[in-house]
């Protein structure tokens, strides 16, 4: 490659802007979404093959293992309300967002509730936003209704 054609290359990236905020909002919440309503087909489509997942014990898991944890047929959960959301792009192909949230619902016909912050990298392939690194930190939880 030429140094002119590798400058023009550098000077189109660098110009280029940063996801927005929306775009963040609207992939975040469709993620958000299909793991409350145990959307496997979602939850695959928006996951890349290598995600890495450090779950709310510190362990560091696959994407099979954070999709199967939303998958229980026992489980059910409530809709969800995100506090403290936050959006960073990080370019015009990745962000992170991120906030708190109480997952309610039964497992097993018996009431949970489990406040959990959270922070997930999502990250442009070919068009298509996935989420590449989720973190989930668990943190006092509320008492269940």
């Amino acid at each position: 490659m030429s140094p002119a054609v590798l400058a023009a290359a550098l000077l189109a990236t660098a110009a280029a802007p940063d996801v927005s905020v929306e775009t963040l909002r609207t992939i975040a919440d469709r993620f958000d979404q299909a793991q409350i309503a145990q959307d496997r087909a979602t939850m695959e489509a928006m996951t890349a093959p290598d995600l890495v997942f450090v779950g709310s014990n510190g362990v560091r898991q696959s994407r099979a293992d954070f999709i199967a944890g939303w998958m229980d047929p026992s489980t059910h959960y409530e809709p969800i309300t995100i506090t403290d959301r936050y959006f960073l792009p990080l370019g015009p192909d990745a962000g992170v967002v991120g906030g708190d949230v109480v997952v309610r619902g039964t497992s097993g016909g018996a009431p949970f509730a489990v406040r959990i912050r959270f922070s997930d990298t999502f990250r442009r392939f070919g068009g298509e936003w996935r989420a590449v690194h989720i973190q989930a930190t668990r943190v006092p939880e509320p008492p269940t209704q």
